[in-house]
């Protein structure tokens, strides 16, 4: 797998190839924590390490592992023990909670965990021999496409969901599935926050909205997302603040005020508290090279 993710991932960073989903990734150096939102995918290591910063856990994850998310998580991360003879290599295949419930309701699997508390939306476990097989075939049709790519490349990853969902973290696929079709409680309360980030809320308003107690509400949502409800749109506001002003020529008070900040100086504040460094020395590092961004494995 390795060795044909270098022939197709020749470029630095993202290489993007036939397959829509599919994503490779290479960094010749050690690159400085990137921060970002995690976006429900599966990202494996096939070389070099990455260090993950999730929530109060750090957590060191190398070759033959993968990251898992199953919902879009606020986090950071960096490159680490890489250089030019043995860079980074990594593959990312993107999924939507959709992929999840076809394979659900399609394989009939269901889960009743002896746990039932609520699980973070993201883990870290090893590439075990079925899922390792699923992304090596689909590593040879992105390598060598045929005229039925699109149509066996979703098969791949469908199969790759089966195995992720009949592994030992499937409850937490299956945790989001629930959630995600349930009226009231952290899924709505999350796909709400998602929709409106730019609009303000209070928790207890939130709370009314999904028919749970500001206490439940608050606990429950941090042991999905590693935040509060008020931290988590922050968070949403200003990495969508910064990806109008690293992609385009936006003034900074109007990246700010289309996230919904009112206040230029408060947004700076907190951007600059979030990623490091003020808005306008971030894009021009951004330019420079010098500065990277989470969205990638």
């Amino acid at each position: 797998m390795l060795e044909m993710a270098q022939r197709i991932a020749l470029d630095e960073g993202r290489t993007q190839g036939v397959i829509p989903f599919l994503t490779l990734i290479r960094h010749s150096r050690p690159t400085s924590e990137m921060t970002g939102v995690l976006t429900p995918s599966i990202c494996l290591i096939l070389q070099g390490a990455k260090q993950l910063h999730l929530g109060q856990e750090i957590i060191d994850y190398h070759a033959g592992d993968y990251l898992v998310s199953v919902i879009d998580i606020p986090a950071s991360a960096e490159v680490i023990g890489v250089g030019r003879e043995s860079p980074y290599i990594g593959l990312r295949v993107d999924f939507t909670t959709e992929d999840i419930a076809a394979v659900v309701m399609e394989a009939g699997i269901s889960f009743n965990p002896v746990d039932k508390k609520l699980k973070t939306g993201a883990y870290i476990g090893q590439a075990a021999e079925g899922l390792a097989e699923s992304m090596h075939r689909l590593l040879k049709l992105a390598e060598k496409p045929d005229a039925a790519v699109g149509f066996l490349s979703s098969l791949m990853k469908r199969e790759m969901l089966y195995h992720l969902l009949s592994g030992d973290a499937g409850h937490i696929f299956y945790q989001q599935f629930m959630l995600d079709r349930q009226e009231e409680g952290i899924g709505k309360a999350i796909r709400w926050i998602k929709e409106n980030y730019a609009r303000p809320f209070t928790v207890k308003e939130l709370a009314k909205l999904t028919n749970m107690s500001v206490s439940s509400l608050h606990h429950k949502f941090k042991s999905v997302t590693t935040l509060g409800p008020v931290q988590y749109q922050k968070q949403l506001r200003l990495q969508e603040a910064r990806r109008l002003l690293l992609g385009g020529s936006i003034p900074v008070t109007t990246a700010a005020m289309e996230v919904g900040y009112d206040n230029a100086a408060q947004f700076s504040r907190e951007y600059r508290r979030l990623f490091g460094m003020s808005p306008s020395k971030d894009r021009k590092a951004f330019r420079d090279g010098n500065q990277t961004i989470l969205d990638e494995s």
